[in-house]
């Protein structure tokens, strides 16, 4: 796997039971996936030098992020190497024009959206909005995490401002956990952010219900498997807590989503685990993201279904049959950990303190270094009721945080 970070950590973990051995392309030996691995290698993603040399051995090579260069990965495969995405594939969860363009031929739920390079053409798609109202699709606050990047806005708010402000502007490429994503409300905003030179896409800015994401894997013989669509809930552009199933979501709605996800997996060539982020609207569901990887949204899977996301995608890659994907309890909410304020209880004593309080709890941390608002790790809650479930999750992962 080239990548070191967390996802890279616990597909680690679920390889020891396929008694398979993950090797790691880390840019640090302190990187998450780095400190538990026996076979690290160091190097970074963009050397194709350093690529060619971890590949030498591998069964088959993936990846913990989607910043490998497609002609790298493009490389790799005609020399031999099983690496999976495929860079044809892969190249769709780098460049959200791509993205956009290749979802529009397909005839995918989309935002309206178009490239732009000045700030007279962010006006001229703002005004083409202007009284129109929304096209189904949506935002939400801060954008939705899952390290893909979201939409901007705010939930429940109202499309068709004046003049069509404000808009959704996009990195091409880049961008995670609300990074790289841009809520613009003016002309100025517009000029101020294309005098940094960043590459954008605009989309509009219409009201949602809430946002969901559809998880699946794809072999390389064709099988695929679905997960239980979740509802993601996001704050400040970072995924706080995924609920499983979505609650109050028909199952005409699920098995919309999962359809969708199925078709655009087999569509784009994925191969391993595709996460699709949607906005759920009152015209129906909207594509918002895509990441070909496991991803945050899937967590919950660890303990919350009968295979986990990590060892889905491990079959997937090596073109094993998919594992039964069924929830493990009737509701189950992951919450992130995010590192809080210095000084107090260590992490080690609040760990204890929270065991104490609700052994039930399974909690997973991730090596990294606490920095106030940084990702370090998630907790699980498994039970019969989503309201109570979802407050142990919470409260847990506040403990872990500010050890109260």
């Amino acid at each position: 796997m080239v990548g070191g970070g967390q996802l890279a950590r616990m597909t680690h973990q679920a390889a020891i039971a396929l008694g398979q051995s993950l090797r790691v392309l880390s840019v640090s030996p302190h990187d998450s996936a780095a400190l538990v691995a026996a076979d690290v290698r160091i190097g970074t993603h963009t050397d194709l030098a350093a690529l060619r040399e971890f590949a030498k051995g591998c069964d088959a090579v993936t990846f913990d992020h989607e910043h490998v260069p497609t002609g790298h990965i493009a490389a790799l495969a005609a020399e031999g190497v099983k690496i999976y995405p495929a860079a044809d594939a892969i190249v769709f969860a780098q460049d959200k024009q791509r993205m956009r363009e290749r979802l529009n031929e397909l005839g995918a739920p989309v935002p309206r959206w178009r490239p732009v390079s000045s700030a007279a053409e962010i006006a001229e798609f703002a005004a083409s909005l202007s009284g129109a109202g929304g096209q189904g699709a949506a935002t939400s606050a801060g954008g939705t995490g899952g390290n893909a990047g979201g939409n901007g806005g705010d939930a429940g708010g109202t499309g068709g401002d004046a003049g069509g402000w404000p808009v959704v502007a996009k990195a091409v490429r880049g961008g995670y956990d609300g990074r790289g994503v841009w809520m613009l409300a003016d002309a100025a905003a517009a000029e101020e952010l294309v005098a940094t030179g960043t590459p954008l896409i605009v989309e509009e800015r219409v009201p949602l219900r809430r946002e969901l994401a559809a998880l699946v894997a794809r072999s390389p013989f064709g099988q695929v498997a679905a997960y239980p669509v979740v509802e993601t809930v996001q704050r400040d552009g970072i995924c706080v807590q995924v609920l499983a199933p979505a609650p109050g979501l028909s199952e005409a709605r699920a098995l919309e989503a999962q359809q969708l996800a199925i078709d655009l997996a087999h569509a784009l060539g994925v191969v391993g685990l595709l996460a699709v982020e949607l906005f759920e609207t009152d015209a129906g569901i909207v594509v918002n993201e895509l990441a070909m990887r496991p991803h945050n949204s899937g967590h919950w899977t660890i303990e919350g279904a009968r295979t986990s996301q990590f060892e889905q995608h491990l079959r997937a890659v090596l073109d094993y049959p998919m594992g039964e994907t069924s929830l493990a309890a009737p509701a189950v909410v992951m919450a992130n950990v995010l590192g809080g304020q210095p000084g107090g209880m260590s992490l080690d004593e609040r760990l204890h303190h929270l065991f104490a309080d609700d052994p039930g709890v399974r909690v997973h941390l991730y090596g990294k270094q606490v920095r106030p608002g940084r990702k370090i790790g998630h907790v699980t809650v498994l039970g019969d009721d989503m309201t109570s479930v979802r407050a142990r999750a919470a409260r847990a992962a506040r403990r872990l945080q500010e050890g109260e």
